[in-house]
């Protein structure tokens, strides 16, 4: 848990630099200048096309990957010159599930609570294993395990030595619905309780939903980072879909002012930016034009809306 110590940044990046060696006779730059803070106590997505960068960063934060230039604090420890409190003031949750199978879940959070050095008097185990709801599994083997419990073992596992700071690397990959709410509910409280938490994920409805605060970088480079609720805005547009009570092959003279097009032969889908523009205006025109309304549905931009935009891609994903 956080510790008395208590910076304004719980990761501060200034200029950050990974360059890997030559491929096809250039090197790679896997990270370029990426400055980044991260607010104590925030629950901050981290997200970007496959190949962005995003797994570099995490690697050079947790020590496991050496940056070429550039600052990095965890907790406000540089990563190198104070390399031992800046471990020990994150946890990491891999994406690969490495569990030994032979061990229980108190086994293993014992071992790992050694490893970092946790006098015995001092280790936790009990606790945490309640914290992401495996209590009950403490004496199980963990080959027994579920696919979800073993995510939530890992998560454990990052939490033995109290971090301030919890990374999440694409955490709820091949989980299904049930154990994701479980896995998230877990994760929300050590939030509330004051652990900042770092995550990135392929899912941008879970980021949304989640995460208070979000970067999106892509090809090394940081593109943006903003509140949630501000990235959201910067799409002002609203699509409404109105199914009128008869069919159309064209959109009536009447409604050629709005953005609008003819789909299905009842369907007019309206394009409009709500800052602007309330869909009353636009039911009233339709009235006027003759037409009654059977349905409408209304579909507001969405976060993928906006990474989309800004990493110019068409297709989905967020990783």
């Amino acid at each position: 848990m956080p510790n008395e110590r208590s910076p304004e940044f719980a990761v501060e990046t200034v200029g950050l630099c990974k360059t890997y060696g030559q491929r096809r006779g250039r090197p790679v730059e896997a990270l370029k200048d990426v400055s980044l803070r991260i607010p104590r106590g925030s629950f901050f997505g981290l997200l970007g096309p496959n190949g962005a960068g995003k797994s570099t960063f995490i690697n050079i934060l947790a020590g496991l990957v050496i940056k070429t230039s550039g600052e990095a604090r965890v907790w406000g420890y540089d990563i190198e010159r104070d390399m031992r409190r800046a471990r020990l003031s994150i946890g990491v949750v891999p994406q690969e599930l490495n569990i030994d199978p032979f061990f229980t879940p108190a086994e293993l959070l014992d071992l790992q609570a050694g490893l970092y050095g946790v006098p015995k008097a001092m280790r936790r185990t009990a606790e945490v294993l309640a914290a992401v709801g495996l209590a009950d599994k403490a004496d199980a083997y963990a080959r027994s395990l579920s696919g979800g419990m073993r995510r939530r073992l890992l998560v454990a596992k990052a939490m033995v030595h109290s971090p301030p700071v919890l990374v999440l690397d694409e955490p709820s990959a091949g989980v299904d619905v049930d154990l994701r709410r479980q896995l998230w509910a877990n994760v929300g409280e050590m939030n509330r309780k004051g652990i900042t938490v770092l995550l990135t994920t392929h899912y941008l409805k879970e980021a949304e939903a989640l995460c208070d605060t979000i970067a999106i970088i892509d090809k090394g480079k940081l593109i943006c980072c903003e509140k949630t609720a501000s990235l959201l805005k910067r799409l002002d547009t609203k699509e409404m879909t109105v199914t009128v009570d008869r069919e159309l092959t064209q959109v009536p003279d009447a409604l050629q002012r709005f953005k609008v097009e003819c789909r299905q032969g009842r369907e007019l889908v309206f394009s409009y930016p709500p800052s602007k523009m309330h869909s009353g205006e636009i039911l009233a025109a339709i009235g006027k034009a003759g037409l009654g309304v059977v349905d409408v549905a209304t579909r507001q931009a969405e976060l993928e809306d906006i990474f989309l935009s800004l990493t110019g891609r068409e297709g989905r994903g967020g990783r």
